[in-house]
Order: C-alpha cells, then sequence, then structure tokens
C-alpha cells in the first residue's frame, strides 16, 4: 500500500476551491432543490460558506484540520437537515490527522467516518436520494486505490468520478429521504442536490490535490438544471 501524504497546502486550497466552485453553482443547486424540495438548499450553502470564511478571516487556520474545522463550524450553524449533516461530515474529515496534511489512508478513514455519520443521523442508505449516494461510492473508490498503493492525485481523481457518478443516478431514483421524499414522482428526472454537492465537493478536493482549482469539470450538474 502507497500511503503518500497528500500535497503541502491541500487543505488550504481545497477550503478556497470549494468557495470558489460553489460560488459559482449556488443557483445550480437552488434550481434542483426548487424542483425537487423547498428550494432552500443553494442559500443554506452559501450562508454556510459565508460563516466559514468569517471563520477563517477571525482566525486563519494554521493546519488542515483547521481549516475543515472552519468549514465544519460553518454548516453546523446552517438551517434545514443538510447543513448539520455536511457540518458532521466536515467534522470527521478535519479529524482524520493530527498532521498538517492526511495521509491518502487517513483521508479515506475519514471519508468512511464521515459516510458513516451521515448515515446514522440522516439514517439513509444508497437508494434514498440523499447525499449518501454520491458519498457511499467515493469511500469505496477511495478505500479501493488507497489498498491499490494509488498516488494521491488518481486516487481522488477516481473518488471524484464515483461520487458524480453517484450523484448522477439519484435522477433516476425516488427519494426516500429528505424534502424530496414529500413529493414522490415529481423529484424522479432530477438530481439530488445533497448528492449534487457532495459530488461537487470531491471534485473539488481532486483539484486541490492536483494544484489544478480551476479546472473543475461540472457539466453533468450544468446540463441537469
Amino acid at each position: 500500500m502507497n500511503d503518500t501524504a497528500l500535497p503541502a497546502g491541500f487543505g488550504e486550497r481545497w477550503v478556497n476551491t470549494m468557495f470558489a466552485a460553489f460560488l459559482d453553482r449556488t443557483e445550480a443547486l437552488a434550481d434542483l432543490d426548487r424542483r425537487a424540495g423547498d428550494g432552500d438548499f443553494g442559500a443554506n450553502i452559501a450562508a454556510a460558506l459565508r460563516r466559514a470564511r468569517t471563520n477563517i478571516d477571525a482566525e486563519p487556520p494554521a493546519s488542515y484540520a483547521a481549516w475543515l474545522t472552519a468549514v465544519s463550524w460553518g454548516f453546523l450553524g446552517t438551517g434545514g437537515t443538510s447543513g448539520p449533516l455536511f457540518g458532521m461530515f466536515f467534522r470527521e474529515l478535519a479529524r482524520c490527522t493530527k498532521d498538517s496534511e492526511p495521509s491518502t489512508a487517513e483521508f479515506s478513514r475519514g471519508l468512511s467516518a464521515g459516510l458513516a455519520t451521515v448515515q446514522r443521523y440522516g439514517n439513509a442508505e444508497v437508494g434514498h436520494k440523499t447525499m449518501v449516494d454520491a458519498l457511499a461510492p467515493a469511500a469505496e473508490t477511495l478505500a479501493a486505490r488507497v489498498a491499490a498503493g494509488s498516488d494521491p492525485g488518481a486516487a481522488l481523481d477516481a473518488t471524484a468520478d464515483a461520487a458524480v457518478q453517484g450523484a448522477a443516478g439519484t435522477a433516476s431514483l425516488v427519494a426516500k429521504r429528505g424534502r424530496a421524499s414529500y413529493v414522490g414522482e415529481v423529484a424522479r428526472g432530477v438530481l439530488d442536490p445533497g448528492a449534487a454537492a457532495a459530488a461537487l465537493i470531491l471534485q473539488t478536493a481532486a483539484a486541490a490535490c492536483a494544484d489544478r482549482p480551476g479546472d473543475i469539470d461540472t457539466g453533468w450538474l450544468d446540463t441537469a438544471t
């Protein structure tokens, strides 16, 4: 197993890449939620990231864990169901290492722990049309890539691709959890916004690892709105 540390500055680049990516796509996520839920998802994501940015500006993070903790607190203070779930997800990712940057194995364990926490508190499984549909295949893929000794860039690229495929697959599902479960067949054909956000988060992680923050292919999201 090639358990290589993610590159120096990964945490900072990831968070800043995430902020930029979501700023550009807040309306797309909001549109998905208007079609499958109550329409506040985009606004809640934007509020969470603004809160995280305020935390960062007030106390500049000095480590990977501090960067991810700032994001976690931003989401934990956001209303709705998805805000706290994403907050707990990022909290597990923040806890995955005590070093400046996590190894790929530590990041994998953090991703799996985040998934388990989301499932425990959200009571969701794969196929329920939630963020779990993106996170579960991503966590499985990263664990397999770590076991196979993949280098960090290739491992995170494969993880992001698995998340995107999982998110794209939610369009064919009828929701069993979340706001979309209230509208039944009306939401069939619409991507789950939580799954889409989870996939975008992992795409930004892959982009940050490769130091290509502006190179994120979200055609799958743009064509779905």
